[in-house]
């Protein structure tokens, strides 16, 4: 279609995924992950289908990544044929995302080096959703997060986090000292954050640049630009404006708050403001970032800690201290002001290789934090004999269980999948760092009352796609440098954070190349959060990479046309990070007990499904009820005490 070819459908850029051809063929025989062990990775042409960073198309949740644990769930997986392979583990870890390479740190720390670990990973890269993308443009290496963003309020970070920044020799300070310059790359260029009202809800595509202060939300000479009503216009001038009215009289500070924690922020707007609905355009993707869930589902009580509007005539006091500050479950503390963010180049995929370089010396390239710029990872001496720890990617866990009785056993079985091989290894503990919810399904003996609350929280469905352009003239010339579009395919789109590492430079000019990084949150509006997050999840498996490809090339042809942007000529990549189980579950005052979401209570689905059972112990951000890098590396911490408090090591300092 000449439609598609104007787009740049017809180029040969690594964009063709498998789900729906080869892999999926594959699969159908039986073989999870059989696809990509031929070397068939999602897309072809320029980029390296080997080298697991630099593959394009559909990443993330990859094709061979999740099938086994599909058929698992679905009863359809036979897994009473499992080889023995290997000798007994010390420690076997089932998953190799940051919060289980930190248990393997924390176990050696602890216990010595003369010990086994495994870690098993069902993807074909270790970090977990801490997943680096990379691109090579017009010979220049352009590299961005896939997933975890970055290192958030890390003055809160809990003294198990800290540590292991500390040891695998993370210098924040030093790191933002060298990108000092980058932080004022765009300002400097005068570019701002803009609003894209597009053609299918406002009658016709504009963009308007927000003409404020940058993070201060909409700026009022901004609304006159804006194709709102009359009424909404005016509307939104209250909304933001410093005179608010109480909108609660007669109601003390405390009934207020609990009134707001029990509607959320879009009833709030409607009902109690009574704001025109073309103003809620602006904040119903305000829940996003902490809840996968927009304002239909994110309490008032939590969108007036986060700072939105409407909330300054109520006369509230600013959070206590506890509340909400260190609380897992709660909200970590992370719509509180006064924190500050950490952003390396490829996110905390950085922290990831430097865990995997104090685990594993000789896999991956350099020494210091600078080096993990460039550094390479040689992928096949993860898991080699000889070592203390071993990786072994592509392997997805399906069964463990204790070898006899869980209170006298003194080992675990293991069973995994790898590349269509089921296969089993003997582990004197356990630790699973992977999703609370699968774990009911690997660990089936496991007591019904704990099944059921690592079954409550489900996780948030993502979208982190990336772009590389060959340069980002369009942006310049347009003014702008991040474009909000509640409405349109992906919700945001923004040239990448300016940042640097080592010898890896980021951009200068508007001639360099450089990396977009779009979202898209899979929502359901109207229905209970857990609703939405389960059929989101379903919705984005069936979509595919294709479907992405045309709404990223159409989108952006659309909002940067007028800049000179053409989607044919100037992108050089794509990759489409999908993540179906994302962000951890936290709790939230709509759906669930206030005295999850307030109080440290034991009765928490997260406390209760984190318990340790016979040789089995549970880490990872589910057990914190929360999505942040710190809370994976405090559970780790905790699970990895439990194990050296069930077994007896002369050496353990834990």
């Amino acid at each position: 279609m000449d439609g598609d070819r104007n787009l740049g459908m017809d180029r040969q850029i690594s964009r063709r995924d498998f789900v729906h051809g080869a892999a999926a063929g594959a699969l159908a025989l039986g073989l999870p992950g059989a696809a990509l062990a031929q070397g068939a990775g999602p897309g072809g042409g320029a980029a390296n289908e080997t080298y697991p960073p630099a593959k394009t198309g559909m990443r993330g949740s990859h094709p061979g990544a999740f099938e086994s644990a599909h058929a698992l769930r679905d009863g359809t997986l036979d897994i009473g044929a499992a080889r023995d392979v290997d000798q007994t583990y010390d420690l076997v870890v089932v998953g190799g995302g940051l919060s289980g390479l930190a248990a393997a740190h924390f176990f050696l720390k602890d216990v010595g080096k003369d010990v086994r670990v495994l870690i098993l990973e069902n993807h074909d890269d270790f970090g977990g959703h801490a997943k680096r993308n990379e691109f090579r443009v017009d010979g220049k290496l352009v590299v961005i997060n896939g997933g975890t963003l970055n290192i958030e309020s890390p003055e809160r970070y809990n003294r198990w986090a800290r540590q292991v920044l500390d040891d695998i020799g993370v210098d924040l300070h030093r790191y933002e000292k060298a990108n000092e310059e980058n932080d004022k790359l765009y300002a400097s260029r005068n570019l701002k954050p803009s609003y894209f009202f597009d053609k299918q809800t406002w009658g016709r595509d504009r963009l308007v640049v927000n003409d404020g202060p940058r993070g201060r939300g909409i700026a009022p000479e901004t609304i006159a630009k804006t194709p709102l009503s009359a009424k909404a216009k005016a509307d939104m001038l209250r909304l933001i404006g410093p005179n608010q009215p109480d909108y609660f009289p007669g109601l003390t500070p405390e009934q207020k708050m609990e009134r707001l924690a029990k509607i959320s922020y879009r009833d709030y707007l409607l009902n109690v403001v009574k704001v025109d609905p073309q103003v809620v355009w602006f904040y119903q993707t305000s829940g996003h970032g902490t809840f996968c869930v927009g304002a239909d589902a994110t309490p008032a009580l939590f969108s007036w800690a986060s700072g939105a509007p409407g909330f300054g005539g109520l006369g509230l006091q600013p959070l206590p201290g506890g509340l909400f500050a260190d609380l897992p479950g709660g909200h970590h503390g992370r719509q509180r002001e006064g924190g500050h963010s950490v952003h390396f180049p490829d996110g905390n995929a950085t922290v990831a290789r430097l865990l995997v370089k104090t685990l594993i010396p000789d896999a991956v390239e350099g020494s210091s934090q600078e080096d993990m710029g460039l550094a390479k990872v040689d992928y096949g001496k993860l898991d080699q004999d000889g070592q203390a720890v071993r990786i072994r990617l592509n392997s997805t866990v399906v069964n463990v269980r204790h070898d006899g009785d869980a209170a006298t056993a003194k080992e675990a079985l293991v069973s995994y999948i790898n590349r269509g091989q089921l296969s089993r290894v003997r582990a004197k503990a356990v630790v699973m760092a992977c999703w609370n919810m699968v774990i009911p399904y690997m660990v089936p003996e496991l007591p019904e009352a704990q099944r059921e609350a690592l079954a409550y929280g489900v996780k948030g469905p993502i979208i982190y796609t990336n772009v590389a352009l060959r340069n980002w003239r369009a942006w310049d010339k347009l003014g702008v440098s991040r474009i909000s579009s509640p409405t349109s395919f992906h919700e945001s789109c923004e040239l990448t954070e300016a940042a640097s590492l080592g010898g890896l430079h980021h951009a200068r000019t508007p001639d360099d190349p450089i990396a977009l990084h779009l979202v898209k949150v899979m929502t359901k509006p109207g229905l209970p959060r857990r609703d939405q997050h389960r059929i989101g999840r379903a919705e984005l498996l069936e979509t595919s990479f294709e479907t992405f490809e045309r709404n990223i090339r159409s989108e952006l042809a659309r909002q940067l046309g007028a800049g000179g942007f053409d989607p044919a000529r100037d992108i050089a990549g794509i990759t489409v990070n999908r993540w179906p189980h994302g962000y951890a579950y936290t709790y939230n005052s709509l759906y669930d007990p206030m005295e999850w979401v307030f109080t440290k209570s034991e009765n928490r689905p997260c406390v209760v499904g984190r318990q340790p059972y016979g040789l089995i112990t549970i880490a990872n951000s589910d057990a914190a009820a929360s999505p942040h890098t710190d809370a994976a590396f405090l559970e780790a911490h905790r699970a990895v005490s439990e194990v050296i408090e069930k077994r007896t090591y002369p050496f353990a300092r834990i």
